[in-house]
């Protein structure tokens, strides 16, 4: 063949090659388009009661408007399956321990840990026990999310990257989306058991005592108590373990399921959503958030309640929360209309308000789950002894699919308390509320029909949630606080204890549950105000019913409150929402000043970047955790490796019972006896590696240096912003990289951090910001770090995500219908 026929035939084939990727890239476009939602139309249904419709303003966001509730409860299934059918797909699958059906191999160890706890059986038995009302709303939602389903042109796009066909949703699945809930809010409860039951076996009481405090000065408690820890003495003599460097020859982790689950937990693919342990990555160490808080009429400009609430979790793309309005009719001749958030998956509004009141939610931190380590006896083979005496577990077969390897097994041992979990060849008992069938329900629904605060504030002990700080307002005014979900009632009441316990302590012995009338709560305060940030809320009555179990220290719930005090006498919702966007560095001033008095004229003589350490803390300090602060980046910097320095060979041997346990899940409080230590420096706790307490301040700096200028930058561009950056992905971006760039956003830069209203991380940070007082929606204020869809085609995609990022107000209500979407009988 002649080179003019070579060529001419190489063109036909470059061609031919271009127009067949062409036609796939076509092809591809075109499927995508095919799993978009339906904006538009008429559908006919079989077994509406009347009609419903669904009408999307600019932003996507719907009025799902009906002639009955569960005509609502079918449309509100179809949306969520349309937009965000993958979401609810990974949120059942994460509380049944279901993922390695889709991902395979490497979500095998997480399955393996969440399938202990047999979520998808217990969901089938819940079912069976809910009220038939309810499981009527569930089944219809259940059908309104299949209809959905169905009706997109093509399977959601998500499906065609992992080859698989999705499977239906069933009314139990929005059972195990609650149980997800559990996993992400109190899944972290068992490691701190664990740790503190080391420090029981490591540290003196005394030292227990002041190690892990009860409260700080920095604890601000709806009771006004004020708190009086910190004033511990401190022991003659620290632990053994304190200040020590990695001790050689620690093993690796004991516990045979623990080492795989961290690493998925903290992969890309598993920050997606819900599907994280609860426990921040070690960069975001201690950042738990969620802040709500209310104004009572008294300091209104309306004269109603005003209500804000910012739920902190896991930041990824869709956005955990679906924003909707639901309407229908209130049987009175009007119509009743619920604006907030929804949570794909379930048919209720989670907060939000319902023209007459309006609530939040904050994780309360209450001690929720309890090991009972067991006894066994040579001479009863297979038994195990409990508080009720001896019994035989029950053995369960779980059978776990993994995608592209065979099916694996998974033997199940079950008490009357809980399953069995071994650790350090000890087996426990994990009694958890979660387990009940009281752990869920759809009594959140009974909050769309409360009238008024008490109402309200009964309804919210019996919902099926994990147990949740609860701060509701009405349109007359009112302001309360209480818990949400299940309470507990302990035999030995006022001796919650969150170590290990033995089968013969009375604390860990459960008596049933305790009545909505028992629950402590706190209504219309002289203040008037109200606000809960993961702290402890109560140091006097009530506080016995709830325990610790993993408080946070305190600081951003006493900026919270001191923001809320600054008010004044009279506030409006503006200014109330503003409170959530303070990232004023209070917290971290002490920090900045010791770092500055290390820093002395002998310390940085002949050591330049020291010198430029103190000239940053000096200069570069904002008094906020702002994006272009390097001062505050320093600082922050300097007390985490303080912690390093100190608590290194500690956290190491806690990494060897549970990837989850540390130092800091022991105690959140550890910032405060630190602190304590190193400015009252008693010569028996200065580790002996050092010369002196300035040395070690000096260690902990230059280390700080070291870590930010080792790509050789300098030290000046060590921004907190840089550091601070979230890149939000969804789930399907780590999995597929050449779709990556259309399944991310491009990296913003974060203003706050923890211990401070304003929540934020790479991973983490405020999930949504409501703000609004009931009766007066029109002028309620929202923020949703993402759009409506989970499609990247979508134009709601990412819609209001900038105004999220620099925390501009949008309106809360849906605006003028662009779309809308119909159905008939």
């Amino acid at each position: 063949m002649n080179r003019s026929k070579v060529a001419r035939w190489s063109k036909r084939v470059a061609v031919g090659v271009t127009g067949v990727v062409a036609l796939s890239v076509a092809g591809g476009w075109l499927y995508l388009r095919g799993s978009l939602a339906q904006l538009d139309g008429t559908q006919q249904v079989a077994g509406l009661e009347t009609t419903a419709s669904v009408a999307r303003d600019a932003h996507g966001v719907p009025l799902i408007s009906g002639g009955s509730r569960l005509d609502v409860a079918y449309a509100t299934g179809f949306v969520h399956a349309q937009e965000r059918y993958f979401q609810m797909d990974l949120l059942r699958r994460v509380a049944a321990g279901e993922l390695a059906e889709l991902f395979g191999e490497r979500a095998l160890n997480v399955d393996k840990s969440h399938r202990l706890h047999r979520f998808r059986a217990r969901a089938a038995q819940a079912l069976k026990e809910l009220p038939a009302a309810d499981r009527t709303l569930l089944e219809r939602y259940a059908e309104g999310v299949n209809a959905g389903l169905a009706q997109l042109r093509a399977r959601p796009f998500e499906y065609a990257l992992v080859g698989m066909t999705p499977r239906p949703w069933s009314a139990d699945d929005s059972l195990l989306v609650i149980w997800a809930m559990y996993f992400d809010l109190q899944g972290s409860q068992e490691a701190r058991e664990l740790a503190r039951g080391w420090l029981a076996e490591n540290a003196s009481p005394a030292q227990r005592v002041f190690l892990a405090p009860e409260a700080t000065h920095w604890d601000a408690p709806l009771d006004d108590v004020s708190p009086l820890a910190g004033t511990s003495t401190i022991p003659d003599a620290p632990p053994v373990w304190w200040g020590k460097p990695k001790a050689a020859g620690v093993t690796a982790l004991t516990d045979p399921k623990a080492a795989s689950v961290r690493a998925l937990f903290d992969s890309k693919l598993a920050r997606a959503d819900l599907i994280s342990s609860g426990a921040p990555g070690a960069d975001m160490l201690n950042t738990v958030g969620s802040n709500n808080w209310a104004v009572a009429g008294s300091r209104s400009d309306t004269g109603a309640a005003i209500v804000a609430d910012d739920m902190h979790l896991g930041i990824s793309l869709p956005a955990i929360w679906y924003r909707a309005a639901l309407q229908f009719p209130d049987g009175k001749g009007g119509q009743r209309r619920i604006v907030g958030v929804t949570l794909p998956g379930a048919p209720v509004v989670v907060v939000g308000s319902n023209g007459h009141v309006a609530w939040g939610f904050t994780n309360s931190y209450g001690d929720y789950v309890d090991l009972i380590a067991l006894d066994t006896d040579a001479a009863k083979p297979g038994q195990v002894r409990t508080q009720a005496g001896w019994e035989t577990p029950v053995l369960h077969e779980e059978t776990i699919l993994v995608k592209g390897a065979p099916a694996e097994k998974l033997a199940v041992r079950e008490t009357t308390l809980g399953p069995i979990r071994v650790s350090r060849g000890r087996s426990y008992a994990v009694h958890w509320v979660a387990h009940t069938a009281r752990a869920v329900n759809v009594n959140a629904q009974k909050l769309e029909w409360a009238d008024t605060l008490d109402q309200a504030l009964a309804i919210a002990p019996t919902l099926g949630i994990p147990a949740q700080n609860f701060v509701g307002g009405d349109d007359k005014g009112n302001i309360g606080w209480t818990i949400a979900g299940p309470l507990p009632r302990r035999a030995a009441s006022g001796n919650i204890t969150t170590y290990p316990m033995a089968v013969s302590e009375a604390a860990g012995v459960w008596t049933g549950w305790l009545a909505p009338e028992e629950y402590p709560k706190v209504v219309n305060p002289a203040s008037g105000q109200l606000y809960t940030a993961n702290s402890r809320q109560l140091l006097n009555a009530g506080s016995d019913k709830l325990g610790d179990g993993g408080f946070d220290l305190g600081a951003r719930t006493h900026q919270v409150r001191e923001g809320l005090t600054a008010l004044g006498a009279k506030t409006d919702v503006q200014k109330v929402y503003e409170i959530g966007l303070d990232d004023r560095a209070i917290f971290m001033t002490s920090w900045r000043e010791r770092a500055m008095a290390a820093l002395d004229a002998r310390a940085i003589a002949d050591q330049p970047q020291r010198a430029e350490v103190l000239k940053l803390l000096k200069d570069s300090w904002t008094g906020k955790a702002s994006v272009d602060s390097v001062g505050y980046r320093i600082t922050r910097g300097y007390m985490y490796a303080l912690y390093d320095l100190l608590f290194e060979n500690a956290n190491e041997q806690l990494a060897a019972i549970d990837p989850k346990a540390s130092v800091a899940s022991i105690t959140s409080r550890w910032p405060v006896v630190v602190a304590r230590v190193l400015d009252l420096q008693p010569a028996a706790w200065l580790p002996p590696q050092y010369a002196s307490w300035q040395a070690l301040h000096l260690a902990a700096i230059d280390r700080v240096v070291a870590s930010l200028t080792k790509d050789g930058k300098p030290l000046a561009s060590a921004s907190w912003g840089e550091r601070n950056t979230a890149s939000s992905a969804h789930p399907m971006a780590a999995a597929v990289p050449l779709l990556g760039r259309f399944l991310k956003v491009a990296p913003d830069m974060l203003p706050g951090d923890q211990h401070m209203p304003r929540v934020s991380g790479p991973n983490f940070g405020q999930s949504e910001r409501l703000s609004v007082s009931p009766g007066h929606e029109d002028k309620g204020i929202f923020n949703l770090p993402g759009g409506q869809s989970g499609h990247p085609l979508s134009p709601y995609f990412l819609d209001g995500r900038d105004d999220w990022v620099h925390g501009r107000p949008t309106p809360l209500l849906p605006g003028p219908a662009q779309h809308t979407l119909t159905f008939v009988k």
